[in-house]
């Protein structure tokens, strides 16, 4: 059977093993799920990932959660735009999350960037997910 939102089906993981208190967790592999994962390893959200082949042409991602004094790092992470209801935005329309303590992952022309990557390279689009 088809998975739907493969992105909130990946968010929904590390919200749960953030709870269960899981050093790891895997989900299947795909192109716009590594590009959100080095966005969080870039911001300082999750440790690292790697990626592992279970069988020719099937892919799987590990990641590495991160905790700070026993908390999570990351409070909340939620889905913004959905396979039913797609949510763009430009640039200067880009609202700060948490006034510039979260951080906003955008799915731009130029790649999987956060919100203030794709405010200095001055380029918008969809925004994928919210992190705080």
């Amino acid at each position: 059977m088809s998975m739907t939102d493969p992105l909130g089906d990946m968010l929904t993981r590390i919200r749960n093993g953030q709870r269960a208190r899981k050093n790891m967790i895997s989900s299947p592999a795909s192109k716009l799920r590594n590009g959100v994962l080095d966005v969080l390893q870039r911001e300082g959200y999750i440790r690292g990932y790697s990626q592992h082949e279970l069988r020719p042409g099937v892919s799987e991602i590990e990641i590495e959660l991160k905790y700070h004094e026993g908390d999570p790092v990351i409070r909340e992470i939620k889905r913004v735009s959905t396979p039913g209801r797609r949510v763009y935005s430009g640039i200067k329309d880009l609202s700060r999350v948490y006034n510039g303590l979260g951080i906003a992952i955008l799915s731009t022309p130029r790649g999987v960037l956060s919100d203030t990557e794709a405010r200095e390279g001055n380029v918008g689009g969809e925004v994928l997910c919210q992190v705080f």
